[in-house]
């Protein structure tokens, strides 16, 4: 180890700091990397190599760029040790670096030609292996001017993970921390015995739950992270291995070994290690394809000689916990161990070498179900997870049986039976019916199965299209059936019979809906969002510039709503909105529009023309596609009314936007705002904080609908009067400029029929594109002004999200008793 880490610790008050002071053990061969994202004085990425005993280091303020035209500036600082690789945490004010540092990535990095060679020369190629950061990147030395810490570039090679900035923006779209991860997949896999033995030591557990795969709407856009294997028609079975011991077990742990005694002597002869295996059996047709039909008909058959049992992980093996393993080489362990003991019964699941919407289309031309896929560096997680999903060809899913209709003509046993599935109240919601799929043998089956479970009484939410001279059953029996399509009202067409699943339970069955594919879906916090713009979102004239201060571009914007889409949204569903578009650009004339033709805005849609009968219909952004077609029709603003379109005449909340005139400073924005908070605990009234993007602070109150839209706006000018009233010297209830000057103007005309606010999240039409961003009333004091966030530096508040205001929605009170407080007496209860 080189003695480079005196500068480093002398800087450092190790009794203060929780910065490690040295240690940390070396890679050998495979030398690791970090970026910490650290919040200093200024934001800016800790970018470290490993070398010669510690990690070389350098500050890049604007962080790593995916495009090659980007040259980011990289200071060198100061070696640190390799177990500053693991740090993650807030360093105290007046240490060094005050402020709080993530693990924003991390994984294996490798020089492309002698790396002390590459240094002295001031031009460091290498190749990086993490979960953000992929490829070929350089270092290079720009020719100092007497700087005590030398000026570096950070330069993105040509290569395949390259990409434009205007496409990605990795610090954007990835901006939290990957300290849980372990090291990426795509870094060179162990080798099996080695990934075996350093995995824990544990004792085999007696029960295991099996991971579950997500359905998905499309394929991951990052193929190369991911692996992918033929979707079973099967069942899926455990089996666990103790010696002799051998049992096989569904995916509810119901014991099936006595049902699977062929296959149970197969495994006992091919003495496997004691573990868990996972995996699925199936039954091939005559043309190899695995049928659902013929797995069904060898166990009613009794004859399970020709089940095949496709394994495809390993979550335990020979006294070790591999879990926390990366699936490739949990993958690799369990390849070793069935190479060494080939069986025609017992199979390894391989994977398919090729892009996933190359092997999905192959699946589907083969009759096949659909394909897995499972994120290469995954852990075994005992639930449904993000990081295996599946990709089905057509529709297809589990219901319960509901009941059946009589038989038509020659036919015997039933007519068609009536489906099912739970909603998250646990009804049971009807989805219509199937009658095809069947022959005389399972009509004459399932009808047995049926008569032992005759009820009197409908199982099923009530409905109008049920058949009203249906048989009942009480809801035990699950059916796999596939079909064309939903319709608006919740049912099924063309829908046939495949089966019934002897593994799963009635009460777990729910409408399975396609999620669509985050890629660190359970490898990020959930406050992750990403920005990705769909392939279908045509943005026209990207590159004109919206904001002349920042240099923002359209483009720009248009991914700043896709990045803070989901925290966006629960902000404006279900509320009327209006746009306020700038087709010139901040400075430009602006168009602030309650309606508009829908035709060319997907995902934006019009509301009941009842709602403001004098006027076209108002309009809702209830979803990303609609915030994002707004965005394109150069939308900046976002505005929302106090009330819901289903209560539209109830308000729901009142809004105080605190609006400074001349010569007020910050600081007394801040202590009017507070204020005006203790009024309203005074009055027992609960209020959220956010700032407005502009000037001012918007404090909002959550209310129980109970009074119309002038009793509600009256109200909160009486409040606003009290404060004027009570302190005059702050404080003014007229709105003009005039009026203003020195004093702070509390706007409660926002909450009149009609009148809006600034939804959160929402960039301003302002110099800077400021951005409205809920805030605790604790952090007030910290603030430094209303636009202390816009599209630039929003990435940096995203870990935060919509926390501060968790309890918004279940602390809304009614306003009677504050009238009360007051004596205020509405016109119209």
């Amino acid at each position: 180890m080189r003695d480079s880490l005196k500068t480093y610790k002398a800087k450092r008050n190790f009794a203060v700091t929780p910065e490690p002071a040295e240690g940390g053990e070396e890679g050998g061969e495979a030398r690791t990397f970090v970026i910490q994202k650290h919040w200093a004085s200024r934001l800016h990425y800790d970018f470290r190599l490993e070398l010669d005993g510690v990690m070389m280091s350098w500050a890049v303020p604007k962080g790593p760029s995916y495009d090659t035209h980007d040259k980011r500036m990289a200071v060198h600082v100061e070696d640190h040790p390799i177990s500053y690789n693991d740090f993650e945490g807030t360093i105290p004010p007046k240490q060094y670096g005050a402020g709080k540092v993530i693990i924003w990535d991390k994984g294996l990095w490798r020089p492309l030609d002698d790396p002390h060679k590459a240094l002295a020369a001031g031009n460091l190629k290498f190749e990086l292996q993490g979960h953000k950061m992929h490829g070929k990147w350089v270092l290079v030395r720009m020719k100092g001017k007497g700087e005590k810490q030398e000026p570096w570039l950070l330069i993105k090679e040509k290569d395949d993970y390259a990409r434009p900035a205007d496409e990605f923006s990795v610090v954007d779209e990835m901006p939290d921390s990957v300290k849980s991860l372990p090291l990426p997949a795509s870094a060179p896999v162990p080798a099996p015995a080695q990934a075996a033995v350093e995995a824990p030591k544990a004792a085999l557990p007696e029960s295991l739950s099996p991971q579950l795969a997500t359905l998905v709407d499309a394929p991951p856009s990052s193929p190369e992270d991911w692996i992918f294997e033929i979707k079973f028609d099967g069942y899926r079975l455990l089996a666990r291995i103790d010696g002799k011991d051998i049992r096989l077990l569904t995916r509810n742990g119901n014991d099936w070994t006595h049902k699977l005694q062929t296959l149970h002597d197969a495994l006992a002869t091919m003495k496997l290690p004691d573990g868990w295996y996972d995996g699925e059996i199936v039954v091939h047709d005559d043309n190899g394809r695995p049928d659902f039909g013929l797995l069904q008909n060898a166990f009613d058959e009794n004859n399970p000689g020709e089940i095949v049992y496709f394994l495809f992980d390993i979550p335990f093996h020979n006294g070790r916990d591999l879990r926390d393993t990366p699936l490739e080489s949990r993958r690799a362990i369990l390849r070793e161990v069935l190479d060494q003991r080939p069986s025609d019964s017992v199979r390894y699941s391989a994977t398919m070498d090729a892009t996933p919407q190359e092997i999905i289309a192959a699946a589907c031309r083969m009759g096949l179900e659909g394909i897995i896929g499972k994120r290469r560096d995954a852990r075994y997680s005992s639930r449904r997870s993000g990081t295996w999903i599946k990709l089905k060809c057509g529709q297809r899913q589990e219901f319960v049986i509901g009941g059946y209709t009589d038989p038509q003509g020659s036919r015997s046993g039933f007519g068609s039976l009536l489906l099912g599935t739970y909603d998250k109240d646990g009804k049971l919601q009807y989805a219509g019916n199937v009658g095809s799929g069947f022959d005389a043998a399972t009509l004459r089956e399932v009808k047995s199965k049926m008569d032992k479970l005759a009820s009197d009484k409908s199982p099923f939410a009530p409905n109008r299209e049920i058949d009203k001279k249906a048989h009942w059953l009480k809801p035990a029996l699950v059916a796999e059936v596939s079909f064309g399509e939903w319709t608006h009202s919740g049912s099924i067409r063309h829908a046939v019979f495949k089966g019934l699943r002897k593994d799963k339970k009635a009460g777990t069955i729910i409408r399975e809906v396609p999620a669509h594919l985050k890629e660190k879906l359970d490898m990020q916090p959930a406050s992750t969002v990403q920005g990705k713009l769909p392939a279908s979102l045509k943005v026209t004239n990207p590159d004109r510039v919206i904001d002349k201060e920042s240099g923002v571009t359209k483009i720009a914007l248009v991914r700043y709503y896709a990045l803070v889409g989901a925290l966006m949204l629960p902000h404006l569903k279900g509320r009327p909105v209006s746009l306020v578009r700038a087709p010139a650009g901040v400075g430009g004339e602006l168009f602030f529009q309650k309606h508009a033709e829908t035709d060319k805005l997907p995902g934006v849609k019009r509301l009941d023309p009842a709602l403001d009968p004098d006027h076209p219909p108002m309009l809702e952004v209830s979803t990303e596609q609609g915030l994002l077609s707004a965005a394109q029709w150069n939308v900046v603003e976002l505005h929302t009314q106090n009330a819901s379109a289903s209560n539209y005449e109830k308000p729901n909340r009142m809004v105080f936007d605190l609006d400074p005139g001349k010569n007020v400073t910050w600081a007394q924005v801040q202590e009017g705002a507070l204020l005006l908070r203790a009024l309203l605990d005074h009055l027992g009234l609960p209020s959220f904080l956010k700032t407005s993007g502009g000037k001012g602070l918007h404090v909002v109150v959550p209310v129980k609908p109970g009074y119309g839209w002038d009793d509600v706006k009256a109200f909160s000018q009486a409040i606003v009067a009290h404060m004027a009233h009570n302190i005059p010297e702050r404080f003014v209830l007229k709105s003009g400029p005039r009026n203003r000057v020195g004093k702070i103007f509390i706007d409660y005309l926002r909450n009149g029929r009609g009148a809006t606010t600034v939804a959160a999240w929402s960039a301003r039409t302002r110099p800077g594109l400021g951005i409205s961003v809920p805030v605790t009333w604790e952090e007030l004091p910290g603030l430094h002004s209303a636009d202390q966030w816009n599209v630039a530096n929003i990435h940096t508040r995203l870990d935060v999200g919509n926390a501060p205001w968790d309890d918004y929605a279940k602390s809304a009170k009614g306003l009677a008793p504050a009238m009360r407080m007051i004596n205020f007496k509405p016109e119209k209860a």
